[in-house]
């Protein structure tokens, strides 16, 4: 018997519409991500795009690069965490939260990137 192989490929607008998507899949609050499995399922899909042969976003590489660099610093002891201009939270993770709740927030209005760049 042969197995029957699907392949779904979701449209992503932007990174931070993968990373929704990530979150949703994952059926965790927007406060409680995890850098570490974000940043791992997020550099997953970016393989597996490169492995169809789907071209990047230069956007896309820009948010991998970022959730790296928020993982390695989630990593630090506090007291080695570097200088940030408006850091005023502790967690690395609250700017990208603040992302995703101001894109998610402008989804839920029914405003797409498209519909905005065309107006």
């Amino acid at each position: 018997m042969e197995a029957d192989y699907k392949v779904k490929l979701d449209i992503f607008e932007g990174p931070l519409d993968l990373l929704l998507y990530l979150i949703k899949q994952d059926e965790i609050d927007i406060y409680d991500i995890s850098l570490e499995r974000i940043t791992s399922q997020y550099l997953e899909y970016l393989q597996a795009f490169k492995e169809l042969n789907i071209e990047l976003a230069g956007e896309f590489v820009v948010m991998a690069a970022n959730l790296i660099y928020l993982k390695s610093r989630s990593l630090l002891p506090v007291d080695q965490q570097p200088p940030e201009e408006d850091a005023g939270e502790d967690d690395p993770r609250w700017e990208l939260i603040r992302q995703l709740i101001e894109y998610k927030s402008w989804n839920r209005r029914g405003f797409s990137r498209a519909k905005v760049r065309h107006h």
